[in-house]
C-alpha cells in the first residue's frame, strides 16, 4: 500500500513538472542588467483617468492559447504583458522586465534569469519559478489544442529548472548564439499555476482535459499593470490598473508609463460609427493611418476648433509577412502558372497611388522588411502587367475569354477567386484590385468576414486568397508559415498550405544554425524559394502611426521611439497620460463655444 502511495506521489510530481532537487547555480556566471539605456517616458506624466477606446468585434475567447485565441484581443491579454526581458525601443539592447538580470550558460543552450522579487499577479499572488515551469507544462499539453505551441515548447524549449523561488534557468533544445538563444527564450511568460488548478490523476498532464471550454471566458490574473475588470458580453470590456504600488514600478524602465487608471473598450462594429463616437468625445483617440481618414475625414469642426489634434509619427518597426496569401490547397491555386498570373494581375502599386494617396510603401518582399541582413534584397515585387498575367493564365489552361471578359478553361470553369478580408474600410482597396484584375481576365470577389472571425476563417484554411499582414520579431521566423508540419492543418499559420522537402530542410537548418552569418544566408535562401513559388503577393508597409487625439492626451518629447507602433495605446510602450485639468478646460470651452488653434504634430525623429 505504501509503495502505491509513493508511486502515485511520484506520478503527481512528474505530471506537474516539479523537480525534487533544485538546479545548481554556476559560480562563474556573468550577470547582465543593462541599467543605463535611455529613458523614453516623461517625468511630467500624471497617473489617473479613464482611457476610452474600441474594438470592432467582441473576442471569441479570453484564453491566451488554443482555438480562436489568436485574434485582435490576444494583444491585450498576452502580447502586451511583461516578458522576462525586452528589446529597448531605441537601442535594441535587452532590458529588464520580469527578470532583473540574466546570464548566459557556457553550454550555449541555457539562460539564467533572476526574477524581480516584487513581481506579483494582479490577484496579489507572487510570481515565482513554479509559474514559469507551469507555462511550459501548459504549452506542451494536448488539452490546449494549440499544435504550434505544443511543437515549439517541445522542439525549441527543453525546459525550465528552478534554482530558487526567484531564479530559473531556461534551456533550449539546441545550442545557439546568444542573440538567437535570447530570441528563442526571452518571451516565455509565466502562467499563474494557482489559477488553472490542474486536475491530478494518474493519466493527467497537469492541465484540465476540458481546458478549452472551462477557460474560454475566464481571464487569467495579469502580470502586467492592467487586468480584466468588468465584462458586458458582446458590448464592452474594462481593464483596471493594479495601482501605483504595481510591482513593475520598481523597474526604472516602467516608471512614468501605463499612466491611465482604467481602460474602457466598447464594441463598435463599424469604423465610421466609431469615428463619430470619437469626434463627439466618447473615445479619446482614433487611428488615422488610413489615407482616407487622414486626408479626407479628419478635417471637421472638432479639428478646426482645436479640440482634437492630429499626430503623425514615424517608426522603424520590423514589418511581417503579408499582402495576399494564396491558399494552394484550393482548386487551381496549386498551379504555379495561376499563382504567377495572380502576381502580375494584382495592382498593389496602383492601389497605393490611386486609393491610398501614395502614402504607403510597396512591400518589396512578401516575407517582411526591417530584418537587416536576414532580408533578401534581390527580391522585387512583380509589377502589374495584365498581358503577362494573361499569358500565365493561358498556360494553366484558362486560354479562352468569355463574353463577360473573364477567362475560362476547356471545362467551362471561370477564372474566379474570392479575396477574404476583415475590415469594411478596406473594401475600396479590394474593389480597386478587382477592377484592375479584369484586364487580365481575372474575376475577384470580395469576401468580407467580420473582425476576429476573419482570422478564424483563414486559420481554418477556408480562404482562397487572404488579404492580411502578420506581425514579426526582430529575427524572422519561417517554420510556422512554411514547414510541412503546419500545411493543411487548421489552427496553424501556414496560410498558403505551401511546403516542400527543400524548404523543410532549409527551415530546420535555419532554426538550428549557430553561426549568425550562415543563418542570415539561409534566411535569404528561404525567402527566394518562397518568392519563386509565388504564394504571397507582397502588399505594402506603413512606416508610421497616424492618430487623432483629444487635446487632453499628453506625451513625451520626442513622442516616438523606433518601435512605437501606436502612440496612444495604454498597453504597448504606453508613455502618454491624461491631463485631467486640460480635459475639464476643453469640455468647458466646448460648452462656451471657445476655440483653440488647430494642431498637427509630425514627429520625424525616426523617419528613414
Amino acid at each position: 500500500m505504501n509503495e502505491k502511495i509513493i508511486l502515485f506521489a511520484f506520478m503527481v510530481i512528474t505530471a506537474l513538472g516539479f523537480t525534487v532537487n533544485a538546479a545548481q547555480l554556476p559560480d562563474d556566471l556573468e550577470w547582465i542588467s543593462n541599467p543605463n539605456e535611455p529613458i523614453f517616458a516623461s517625468s511630467d506624466a500624471q497617473f489617473g483617468g479613464t482611457f476610452r477606446t474600441y474594438l470592432q468585434s467582441f473576442p471569441q475567447t479570453f484564453r491566451i492559447v488554443g482555438p480562436d485565441s489568436n485574434g485582435v484581443f490576444r494583444h491585450w491579454l498576452l502580447d502586451s504583458r511583461p516578458n522576462l526581458v525586452r528589446r529597448h525601443p531605441i537601442t535594441y539592447k535587452w532590458i529588464p522586465e520580469l527578470a532583473n538580470e540574466w546570464a548566459y550558460g557556457k553550454d550555449n543552450k541555457s539562460i539564467y534569469f533572476r526574477i524581480n522579487p516584487n513581481a506579483q499577479w494582479s490577484d496579489g499572488k507572487p510570481i515565482t519559478a513554479e509559474d514559469f515551469k507551469f507555462a511550459v507544462q501548459l504549452m506542451r499539453s494536448k488539452d490546449i489544442v494549440a499544435p504550434w505551441y505544443n511543437n515549439y515548447f517541445t522542439e525549441q524549449v527543453d525546459g525550465v529548472s528552478k534554482i530558487d523561488d526567484h531564479t530559473i534557468v531556461i534551456t533550449s533544445t539546441k545550442a545557439k548564439n546568444r542573440e538567437d538563444l535570447m530570441t528563442t527564450l526571452y518571451d516565455l511568460q509565466p502562467r499563474p499555476a494557482h489559477f488553472y488548478k490542474p486536475k491530478i490523476d494518474k493519466n493527467s498532464d497537469g492541465v484540465d482535459d476540458n481546458f478549452v471550454r472551462v477557460y474560454n471566458f475566464k481571464a487569467e490574473p495579469s502580470s502586467g499593470p492592467y487586468y480584466v475588470d468588468k465584462v458586458k458580453k458582446g458590448k464592452s470590456i474594462s481593464f483596471k490598473h493594479v495601482g501605483l504600488d504595481w510591482w513593475g514600478y520598481s523597474n526604472k524602465y516602467y516608471i512614468n508609463r501605463y499612466n491611465v487608471e482604467k481602460i474602457r473598450i466598447k464594441v463598435i462594429r463599424d469604423q465610421d460609427i466609431a469615428q463619430k463616437h470619437f469626434e463627439k468625445g466618447d473615445l479619446d483617440a482614433f487611428g488615422l493611418v488610413m489615407p482616407s481618414l487622414w486626408h479626407d475625414k479628419s478635417n471637421g469642426k472638432p479639428y478646426q476648433n482645436g479640440y482634437i489634434n492630429k499626430f503623425w509619427g514615424y517608426n522603424q518597426v520590423p514589418q511581417g509577412s503579408g499582402g495576399i496569401w494564396i491558399n494552394t490547397a484550393k482548386p487551381h491555386l496549386d498551379d504555379i502558372n495561376v499563382r504567377k498570373g495572380l502576381a502580375f494581375a494584382i495592382d498593389f502599386d496602383g492601389m497605393i497611388e490611386k486609393v491610398l494617396h501614395g502614402d504607403y510603401v510597396r512591400k518589396p518582399n512578401g516575407l517582411g522588411v526591417g530584418h537587416g541582413e536576414y532580408t533578401n534584397t534581390d527580391i522585387k515585387p512583380d509589377p502589374f502587367d495584365p498581358n503577362l498575367a494573361a499569358d500565365f493564365f493561358a498556360r494553366a489552361g484558362f486560354d479562352q475569354v468569355g463574353p463577360d471578359g473573364i477567362r475560362v478553361n476547356s471545362r467551362g470553369e471561370k477564372l474566379i477567386f474570392a479575396v477574404t478580408y476583415s475590415y469594411s474600410a478596406h473594401t475600396p482597396r479590394i474593389a480597386y484590385l478587382k477592377e484592375q484584375a479584369k484586364q487580365a481576365g481575372l474575376e475577384l470577389t470580395l469576401n468580407l468576414v467580420d473582425g476576429s472571425s476573419a482570422f478564424k476563417y483563414v486559420l481554418e484554411k477556408k480562404h482562397e486568397l487572404s488579404f492580411h499582414n502578420m506581425g514579426t520579431s526582430y529575427i524572422p521566423q519561417y517554420w510556422e508559415y512554411f514547414h510541412s508540419d503546419n500545411a493543411i492543418k487548421p489552427q496553424t499559420n501556414n496560410f498558403t498550405n505551401y511546403s516542400s522537402p527543400e524548404l523543410d530542410k532549409l527551415i530546420m537548418a535555419y532554426r538550428a544554425e549557430f553561426d549568425l552569418g550562415q543563418k542570415k544566408a539561409i534566411s535569404r535562401q528561404i525567402q527566394q524559394i518562397v518568392a519563386d513559388a509565388s504564394v504571397i503577393i507582397p502588399g505594402y508597409i506603413v512606416p508610421y502611426t497616424r492618430e487623432g487625439y483629444w487635446r487632453w492626451l499628453k506625451y513625451p518629447t520626442p513622442a516616438m521611439t523606433k518601435l512605437t507602433e501606436v502612440m496612444f495605446s495604454p498597453i504597448d510602450l504606453s508613455t502618454f497620460w491624461i491631463d485631467e485639468k486640460m480635459k475639464k478646460e476643453t469640455l468647458s470651452a466646448m460648452k462656451k463655444g471657445k476655440h483653440f488653434e488647430p494642431v498637427t504634430v509630425i514627429d520625424d525623429t525616426y523617419k528613414l
